[in-house]
């Protein structure tokens, strides 16, 4: 099996087209066409059905994905081994860290930790609110991520870590008082909120206590990018329940003083450490792993 077939299914897949993978990878589209019927030949499957939206991936071609994902990782890790055979840990290791979450506020520092422990390791780092990564994991394009919820899921291992408590944030010129005591969520009915969108965890946590609460839940904007919502929530366009960290953050950017209060009843979500039951990490994704509990252990404190 020639391992740019491969390659090359990958690209079509996370393009979506054959046209912008063969741009992409710099190859004439029939040339790559070639390589995919090849692939299809060879597995005696139909791997991707064409339209004119694009590409999409049969039940085979999902399989075929996920162990090309897993099989050019490692040929990526045995050639770091080979370069690096008797120093130090070297290969390129993927993490997800959720938004909205204090895995967000951890990325500096793991970057830190693993360039000052192992600067032969490649360390990619994914934040985005628009990708599943337990999906991700199990199709090889993530070793490991930091993600809210315990499972059970299947094809991933969940370790969880943290349990992280909500604040609601709010300008002070929407009437609520900085007082040290936790707030009611009857006070916040028809507050005007600011939160992600419902498939997010955070937002589902915030819309079961309400819900549990009878209280009014009034969205006024749904916003996916933490550094807007700080601006947003800062300049009195709305309150926001968020995780400690972000909240933290968010008071932090603002220019004006913020509330910032626990809320009663307490919410909470835990996040937990994600990876894949099926293939081990390998010994820098260890490594790397250790460094992310580390961090994240000291968040409780």
């Amino acid at each position: 099996m020639d391992i740019r077939r491969f390659k090359s299914f990958i690209a079509i897949v996370d393009s979506g087209s054959i046209t912008r993978a063969a741009d992409i990878l710099h190859l004439a589209q029939p040339a790559l066409s070639q390589q995919l019927a090849a692939l299809e030949e060879h597995f005696g499957q139909k791997l991707l059905i064409r339209s004119q939206q694009g590409v999409s991936m049969t039940d085979a071609g999902h399989a075929v994905y996920r162990h090309a994902q897993i099989i050019l990782r490692q040929m990526e890790q045995a050639q770091a081994d080979a370069a690096a055979a008797g120093n130090s840990l070297a290969g390129r290791v993927s993490v997800g860290l959720v938004p909205f979450s204090s895995a967000a506020t951890l990325s500096v520092d793991l970057l830190t930790e693993t360039r000052k422990r192992h600067p032969g390791i490649l360390l990619h780092l994914t934040e985005s609110v628009g990708q599943t990564y337990s999906q991700m994991i199990m199709n090889g394009r993530l070793e490991m991520a930091l993600i809210h919820g315990i499972g059970p899921i299947k094809g991933v291992r969940f370790e969880p870590i943290l349990r992280e408590e909500f604040y609601f944030v709010a300008h002070r010129n929407l009437a609520i008082d900085s007082d040290p005591k936790p707030l009611p969520v009857s006070a916040l009915d028809g507050m005007p909120m600011l939160l992600p969108p419902a498939y997010n965890f955070v937002r589902r946590a915030v819309d079961a206590a309400f819900t549990r609460s009878r209280i009014n839940l009034k969205v006024v904007a749904e916003v996916e990018i933490v550094r807007t919502l700080a601006r947003a929530v800062g300049a009195g366009l709305g309150a926001t329940i968020m995780p400690k960290a972000i909240a933290d953050r968010i008071v932090s950017e603002s220019s004006d003083p913020l509330v910032c209060r626990l809320v009663s009843p307490r919410i909470e979500e835990t996040l937990s450490l994600c990876t894949s039951d099926q293939n081990s990490l390998s010994e820098p994704a260890f490594a790397v792993k250790d460094i992310l509990v580390e961090l994240t252990e000291q968040l409780k404190f």
